[in-house]
């Protein structure tokens, strides 16, 4: 018999009935969200189209952001360069060459200035993927909205701020983990006084993915570190429905279409039911995940790399399906280099004849009921709560990731993974099947030579200009409220306002908190 399995391992059969799908789904908007967290979903308001873009410097990737704008994206969603991720100026030792290769470089208020001059920021939301630097970016864009004029409620997007993934897949992490949960429940507490409207974490389990896990892990990692956040919260003195209604999640679309489908809908129940009865929250409104999702890059082949287009396509009607809040779709040529404005082009009209052309959004979760779907959802359910049974067996994620827990899995599900691959057991058009001798020349993006001067001159500049007296001092704050146990984005922006840069503000936290080393 030709037996198949999803990414986690559960079989598929033949044939669904009746007997295997759950006898009742709800409805949309009502617990516990297996079919979405608002009751008219796509029929009030289509998904936020919000294209991951950034390169070179602030001037550059500014003119990509109009750019997408006035092709039809709805939302914006910025990458950083890697010394920006890690806290380290563009002008430091290690920086050299990394300088806006893999995302914008931004030091300064100033950089934040350019990468949105002429952008509204109150009428547009922005995604910033940034982690163990996230409340020092937060800070810059408050500075440069309040400076266009835009109400505190009216500033509107998200900060990733998921650091305990970065321990687990990533490694764009600075401080121990302690600290660093220390400034995540910091931007909660701030956000919930200044930035209301704003999504203070997006608990990535896009990386989780990345990295080689299977659906199931993802779920239960991802949904491990949630909770991990909300119980640092709750130590820190923080009403968890003061802040739970501006968390927010991102997931991976990978190539599993139904098992897809069924993760999302899986994810919203999971967190629904932890959140009311394990958390105690209260107000539905803590109960409801929303999330973004971005179609898996690790999917995407150099080989016949036009075929991405076809994948990805793919992966976004899962994630559609599924019930996303926003979506970013991977451009066909990242497997070869940084996206161009063609590549991107395509990737966003993708989204586009998904939402007006497909009819996908006519109805509301038109797979409810499908007992194929159903029964998915409760198996990958079932799996991840057995997960997460395991990590709290450990103490919590933090414990189990101290004890590499996650790591090893998700290392043992990328071994079989690349092991069905390599037998050809899973078939990778174009790769291990299909091939042609030849897969032609795709332009490719290259970044200018002399960005990193550039960069470095302007920021000895801004150096140059500022009140070295004023930045020093608020500096040493900074540093003196990272002994005790005050909240720190305050101090911080008075810092970044004085001209301190990303790495200044960076190095006076190192000096208290120290960094982490495996």
């Amino acid at each position: 018999m030709n037996r198949r399995f999803t990414s986690s391992g559960i079989e598929v059969e033949e044939i669904y009935g009746v007997s295997e799908a759950s006898e009742s789904v709800g409805l949309p908007g009502e617990f516990p969200f297996t079919r979405g967290p608002y009751p008219t979903m796509y029929r009030g308001r289509l998904w936020t189209m919000r294209q991951y873009a950034g390169f070179g410097d602030a001037r550059a990737t500014n003119e990509r952001f109009k750019s997408l704008l006035d092709a039809g994206q709805t939302g914006l969603s910025v990458a950083f360069d890697l010394p920006t991720q890690m806290g380290l100026d563009s002008d430091h030792p290690m920086s050299a060459g990394e300088v806006g290769k893999v995302g914008v470089a931004i030091d300064t208020v100033d950089d934040m200035r350019t990468l949105f001059e002429g952008i509204p920021l109150g009428e547009v939301s922005t995604s910033m993927t940034i982690n163990a630097t996230a409340p020092i970016l937060l800070l810059m864009y408050q500075i440069v909205a309040e400076e266009q004029g835009v109400a505190p409620d009216h500033i509107r997007g998200t900060v990733q701020n998921d650091i305990l993934k970065e321990y687990i897949a990533r490694g764009t992490y600075i401080y121990p983990p302690s600290p660093s949960m220390r400034l995540v429940t910091d931007v909660f507490a701030y956000c919930a006084r200044e930035m209301p409207g704003w999504n203070t974490i997006s608990i990535s389990g896009y990386h989780i993915r990345e990295a080689g896990s299977t659906a199931a892990q993802e779920l239960a990692f991802t949904i491990a570190d949630g909770i991990a956040y909300v119980q640092a919260a709750v130590e820190a003195g923080l009403d968890v429905d003061a802040f739970a209604p501006r968390l927010s999640f991102f997931w991976n679309g990978h190539n599993n279409f139904f098992e897809e489908v069924a993760k999302f809908r899986a994810a919203r129940r999971m967190w629904a039911r932890l959140m009311r009865d394990r958390m105690g929250a209260r107000s539905p409104k803590s109960w409801a995940m929303r999330f973004h999702t971005q179609t898996a890059g690790s999917t995407l082949t150099a080989q016949q790399p036009e075929n991405n287009i076809v994948r990805t396509a793919m992966q976004a009607l899962a994630a559609v399906l599924g019930g996303t809040q926003s979506l970013h779709t991977n451009s066909f040529d990242e497997a070869l280099g940084l996206p161009t404005e063609q590549s991107a082009k395509i990737a966003l009209r993708t989204q586009q004849i998904l939402g007006f052309e497909s009819g996908v959004a006519d109805t509301v979760d038109p797979l409810a009921g499908s007992y194929f779907v159903e029964s998915l959802t409760d198996a990958l359910e079932e799996q991840a709560m057995s997960l997460l049974d395991e990590i709290d067996l450990l103490g919590g994620a933090v414990k189990a990731i101290e004890a590499g827990f996650q790591q090893e899995r998700i290392e043992q599900a990328a071994y079989e993974a690349a092991k069905r691959t390599d037998s050809v057991e899973q078939v990778i058009v174009g790769v291990n099947r299909f091939t042609d001798a030849g897969d032609g020349d795709v332009p490719v993006m290259s970044i200018d030579p002399d960005l990193e001067a550039g960069q470095v001159e302007r920021l000895v500049a801004s150096r140059i200009r500022r009140d070295s007296g004023a930045v020093d001092s608020a500096l040493t704050a900074v540093t003196e409220t990272a002994r005790g146990d005050l909240n720190l984005l305050p101090g911080m922006k008075v810092a970044l306002e004085a001209g301190a840069t990303l790495g200044e503000v960076s190095a006076a936290l190192r000096e208290v908190f120290g960094e982490y080393r495996p």
